[in-house]
């Protein structure tokens, strides 16, 4: 209310000044977002997807550049590294914890290989140890999506800080929301400057910033207008406070959920990484076929047909889903490598072998897991006993009365 009674919904300008950086409201949730999440840098941004494209292009991703990047996420993940020319190279993922395979990183780089981004699917945090270590004997950067995680852990230390940028996404389904908006969180001050530019127009302000500092790199001095408004700010600064509460519900109802559920034989729990905790921006399974007797699509359909919808999201129906999306390089413009123009920009500046890029079965392991899953937000508070009961006997009865629908 303070910000509509001030009048002034955004403090930025596009010129380097004191609006440079935005307005007070801004300003004051990247202070405490970097506390929250004990980092030295937090770069407000109007969406996660902006936070990605500024990250790659921060990290100096140039046309032919190769970034590895997981199939499995949201488009924006691999499609912010086109937007500076790069070449996504997909790598598989861990069968039992969905998110990207050390493993397949490792075989997937070459001499162009600058960066990797990983995804922290679902809210789990992604193989730190073994991608760091990759990325620290290669010299290469790690780009962290982490819009499903925002207050999970691993090694005591938050997801979104496990890397040299993480991405937190602020839009209206996510754990915390401003409608839209996003935040990128790192400890290296050139890569966090470097950012800031690019969100702000950068080629209109490189002259006033090398006056301050003749040697700063200017690759990739190519701005945006991907700047936050003050009310999305006062909305997430008071959203940041609740954020533990409702990680710590969502994980309470999860847990419930699962006592019950794991009761089911055709369903099988995720698993949970060692040294981590889960924030579930959705909640998965793996379907058994065989168990059941009955096609994935058909179960789902029946057990959502047994479900109240959310209130708010009435339009969507129960928010149960068989699969999550295709693995990314299926999308028309990995399939058919077009994105900017009709030449096959950027993908005809790659090396690789064209019709080995993107083909089906590139990655097996993400392409059996999205045949298998069921992925759910039935747990989310305000979820209440009765509605996380209303859900295991859902499952249940659909399982108990499988052969109903075997015809």
């Amino acid at each position: 209310m303070a910000v509509l009674e001030s009048g002034r919904l955004s403090g930025f300008y596009g010129s380097y000044d004191e609006g440079f950086l935005g307005g007070e409201q801004v300003r004051h949730l990247e202070d405490e977002w970097a506390v929250h999440f004990g980092s030295d840098n937090a770069v407000a941004v109007n969406s996660a997807t902006s936070g990605l494209i500024a990250a790659v292009g921060a990290a100096g991703i140039g046309p032919g550049d190769e970034v590895i990047v997981t199939p499995i996420s949201m488009s924006a993940t691999a499609t912010a590294i086109v937007v500076w020319g790069g070449i996504p190279v997909f790598a598989d993922i861990e069968p039992e914890y969905f998110c990207l395979d050390p493993e397949s990183v490792r075989r997937a780089i070459t001499p162009r290989t600058r960066a990797i981004v990983v995804t922290d699917l679902f809210g789990l945090p992604y193989d730190r140890v073994g991608i760091n270590a990759i990325a620290a004997e290669h010299g290469l950067l790690v780009i962290e999506d982490n819009a499903q995680g925002p207050g999970a852990v691993l090694d005591e230390r938050l997801a979104g800080t496990l890397g040299d940028i993480g991405i937190f996404s602020l839009n209206y389904h996510k754990h915390i929301h401003t409608g839209e908006g996003g935040i990128a969180c790192t400890d290296d001050d050139r890569l966090a400057d470097r950012m800031r530019m690019i969100r702000n127009h950068a080629e209109a302000v490189a002259g006033g910033r090398i006056a301050d500092e003749p040697d700063m790199d200017l690759v990739n001095m190519v701005g945006f207008n991907f700047r936050l408004g003050e009310m999305e700010a006062a909305i997430a600064r008071s959203q940041l406070t609740r954020l533990d509460g409702l990680v710590g519900r969502g994980v309470s109802n999860v847990r419930y959920l699962e006592a019950g559920l794991s009761e089911v034989p055709c369903l099988t729990m995720p698993k949970l990484r060692p040294g981590a905790s889960h924030s579930y921006y959705l909640h998965s399974m793996l379907f058994d076929e065989s168990v059941a007797g009955i096609p994935r699509e058909t179960y789902v359909e029946a057990v959502a047909a047994e479900l109240a919808v959310t209130e708010g999201r009435e339009s969507d129906g129960p928010l149960v889903f068989a699969g999550y999306g295709v693995p990314l390089y299926t999308l028309p413009m990995y399939s058919k490598k077009i994105a900017f123009g009709s030449g096959g920009y950027p993908f005809s500046r790659s090396d690789r072998a064209t019709d080995e890029m993107y083909r089906p079965g590139l990655c097996p392991v993400a392409e059996d897991v999205l045949d298998r899953i069921i992925v759910h937000e039935l747990f989310r508070p305000p979820a209440s006993q009765d509605d996380l009961d209303d859900v295991i006997e859902a499952f249940t009865k659909v399982w108990e009365n499988r052969s109903e629908l075997m015809n």
